[in-house]
């Protein structure tokens, strides 16, 4: 296994960590954006561990969404993060322990669309949620996810490390990198000396069952397949660092763990497969249409539409050494998984028991 001297520390960085059960269980968890793809995911694993979860989010912006598939969060608000005032409505439901910050608007193109709806979600939504954060004498700690897409990407070949400089040509990039700003200075300025661990999550791009929104490389490919369309792809030579949702998910809780055990660990952390590991959308797609069994392809010359970057890569050493997370799925493994899923799905199974087995196989997982 490529273990040196059969150190006990690196048994643990190779197999990696997971979510303790233990830990969860009775814990009051507030979520931002339980409504998505990823935070109903992480809603159910929360709800199985036995956590108590509060969840703030706007309505489904798809239709089908995994949300509608899967039980409600015990306390469901259906609210603007944008509105301060309806972060006090969670009150109702009992003081939370950790504070996971899902919600985003999180769509590249979108940001074109809107940029100001983006700055407004991801920037003001997030002061509104450190602040309320500030008024809560039971809060231990917060994880704001973020995007591997905060970093001033100069099209190198390179991982990008924590320490690197943040920026973001798009409007969903740059106010993600302000939104990294907005939490170092609240937790500077306020949270740290008030007891409470604050982290920021940046993680890579995500695939996984479930996942209907627009613009999205494996559900526009399960649209355009399971209709027997040709799927258009605009940059097949672009390089991301692909996972399955259970990947960053898994991190966020081990990272929320960690926190609460040791606050010094605070700071920010990229989530991602193993350093270095970026796979092209064609590469991707390939795995996905020999997965799903058919799918015409129509690959683009990368000219059309707004600037999307090239190559993005994330340096994961910090996560792996500090927290002792590291993948457990491979890619050909995740997009397998991901297509699976969707096939599942249309042939009648249940969603719900879909991420329920999966969840249980990741854990299995070695």
């Amino acid at each position: 296994m490529g273990l040196e001297q059969g150190s006990v520390e690196n048994l643990v960085i190779m197999t990696g960590v997971l979510p303790n059960h233990n830990f969860w269980r009775g814990k009051n968890v507030l979520l931002t954006g339980h409504t998505g793809f990823k935070g109903s995911w992480l809603s159910l694993w929360l709800t199985e561990m036995g956590a108590h979860v509060a969840g703030l989010s706007l309505p489904p912006v798809t239709e089908p969404s995994l949300y509608s598939k899967l039980p409600e969060p015990s306390n469901s608000y259906i609210e603007d993060i944008r509105d301060r005032s309806a972060l006090l409505k969670i009150g109702e439901a009992g003081s939370p322990d950790i504070i996971l910050h899902l919600a985003a608007q999180a769509l590249v193109r979108a940001s074109y669309d809107d940029p100001v709806g983006t700055f407004s979600t991801n920037v003001l939504g997030t002061v509104n949620l450190l602040e309320y954060t500030r008024c809560l004498p039971s809060a231990r700690v917060v994880v704001v996810v973020t995007t591997d897409k905060v970093y001033q990407n100069l099209e190198h070949p390179f991982p990008y490390r924590e320490n690197d400089t943040l920026g973001g040509h798009d409007p969903y990039s740059a106010s993600k990198a302000a939104c990294e700003l907005v939490v170092a200075s609240y937790r500077e300025s306020f949270l740290k000396g008030a007891g409470v661990a604050v982290a920021t999550a940046r993680a890579g791009n995500v695939i996984g069952g479930g996942d209907w929104a627009a613009d999205r490389l494996l559900p526009d490919a399960v649209r355009a397949w399971s209709f027997q369309k040709p799927l258009l792809v605009r940059r097949p030579e672009a390089r991301r660092p692909w996972q399955h949702v259970l990947e960053p998910l898994s991190a966020y809780l081990v990272l929320a763990e960690r926190l609460w055990e040791t606050p010094q660990l605070a700071g920010s952390y990229n989530f991602g497969p193993v350093s270095h590991e970026a796979a092209s959308v064609r590469q991707v797609i390939e795995i996905a249409r020999s997965a799903y069994g058919e799918g015409e392809v129509i690959y683009g010359d990368s000219a059309d539409g707004p600037h999307e970057a090239g190559w993005l890569a994330l340096e994961t050493a910090k996560a792996r050494h500090s927290l002792g997370v590291m993948p457990r799925w491979t890619l050909e493994q995740a997009i397998t998984r991901t297509m699976t899923w969707y096939r599942d799905l249309a042939n009648g199974a249940d969603a719900h028991d879909l991420c329920k087995a999966e969840i249980s196989e990741y854990e299995a997982a070695a």
